[in-house]
């Protein structure tokens, strides 16, 4: 269930595994797979939309794998081991539930119904944007997450005047300490990005029906043609309810992305998983995340048919963006965002717009943040410090500054 790039490299990794079973992938877009880390430079007209997509229909016909679109599934029958599907009842050995998540809308006044107010997470929103952008001279990007940075930064790209309103101190506030947040924000303010802190929307104002400005909480109007909505995501669990799968942040799954169910494996932005390199189940909504999840929940499930060993979860999560036309930021494994008890090492070099974050967790490595083109020496090297468990005394820890010379 889901057809993102968790679900679907799950059903090519089945087919590779069994040329004969069954694969049913159901998805309720009308689209088959598209790369979703690819849709910012959609809007920023850097790619074709013909080079987003990345299968096809005729690729799930030559795997045999029954791709159904536009289709929701109702409900998961655990004790006859069926999804209800149009009322109509499909039968599963092993399950997947790949169903991601759906972006949060803007509640405040004025903003229901409004054509020119978008959430940012599907083709079919990116391609509404791209048009309205081809006209547009202002527009306003809400929310301090990275989907409303993506707004932002197309805006400005596409030549709109751009205004960025962020909730708290900082983008990314949560993860980002003031420092790393001055970087990125320089970055934003060079490509001419009017930057707004401690505000948001109270009232979106419609003219002719049509919304026209926002009204912030501390009072300012700012006149615009489009609005785009960064308010992060509501998981799709809902299919959960009354099944006996334990929900939380996302569906929980044990280190092999099985749920509490035997059977019923989660993967991808929805899943709560345990990752047993960080010891601690947490959700991580990113691209390479998502692929790993795939492979091994496809391995599992058949595992779980055919009785073969199963595998744990042994990727360090990680993802890496351009921000705006001039920084870059990288992260990888843990942060303080998902542990409050993790301490920091922090190193700066404002000429070069460079700033290295490393993360400890009882003298274990488990994590860094990287902001600044060119400053990602010394990589792999924390990477398998994180998988290893390294442990680093607090007198040895900026030792692994050094690293970045390597």
């Amino acid at each position: 269930m889901g057809n993102g790039f968790a679900g679907t490299t799950c059903a090519e990794q089945l087919r590779k595994a069994d040329p004969a079973c069954s694969i049913v992938l159901f998805a309720d877009e009308p689209y088959c797979l598209y790369n979703r880390i690819a849709l910012p430079p959609m809007l920023r007209k850097q790619v074709t939309e013909q080079k987003v997509i990345m299968r096809d229909i005729a690729w799930h016909e030559k795997l045999a794998i029954d791709l159904r679109l536009s289709t929701r599934v109702d409900r998961v029958n655990v004790a006859d081991r069926t999804v209800v599907v149009n009322g109509r009842e499909e039968p599963w050995d092993a399950l997947l539930l790949a169903t991601g998540g759906r972006p949060n809308p803007a509640t405040s006044p004025g903003a229901a119904g409004a054509g020119n107010v978008y959430n940012f997470q599907y083709m079919s929103e990116t391609k509404a944007i791209s048009e309205a952008l081809e006209t547009a001279k202002v527009g306003v990007a809400v929310g301090g997450s990275f989907i409303a940075y993506e707004l932002a930064e197309a805006f400005v790209s596409r030549g709109v005047e751009t205004h960025w309103l962020i909730r708290g101190p900082r983008f990314l506030r949560r993860m980002l300490d003031e420092a790393a947040g001055e970087l990125l924000h320089d970055a934003a303010r060079a490509d001419g990005v009017h930057l707004h802190f401690g505000e948001e929307v109270r009232e979106f104002v419609r003219s002719n029906g049509v919304v026209n400005k926002v009204v912030t909480t501390s009072g300012k109007t700012i006149d615009a043609d489009l609005f785009g909505i960064g308010l992060g995501l509501t998981i799709n669990m809902e299919l959960c309810e009354g099944t006996g799968i334990r929900t939380r942040t996302g569906i929980v799954t044990d280190e092999h992305l099985e749920t509490d169910v035997p059977g019923i494996f989660s993967a991808g932005d929805c899943a709560e998983f345990y990752d047993p390199i960080a010891e601690q189940h947490y959700r991580m909504g990113t691209w390479n995340s998502a692929g790993a999840h795939g492979k091994l929940a496809a391995h599992n499930m058949a595992a779980a048919a055919n009785g073969a060993e199963r595998k744990q979860f042994d990727t360090v999560p990680e993802y890496s963006s351009l921000v705006f036309s001039g920084q870059t930021i990288t992260q990888f494994g843990l942060s303080p965002e998902y542990r409050e008890d993790i301490e920091t090492e922090m190193q700066i070099e404002r000429d070069k717009g460079w700033y290295r974050a490393l993360y400890f967790l009882e003298d274990r490595f488990v994590g860094a943040v990287l902001i600044g083109k060119g400053n990602r020496a010394g990589k792999r090297r924390y990477l398998e410090a994180i998988k290893t468990k390294a442990r680093f005394p607090k007198p040895e820890r900026r030792a692994l500054f050094d690293w970045t010379a390597e």
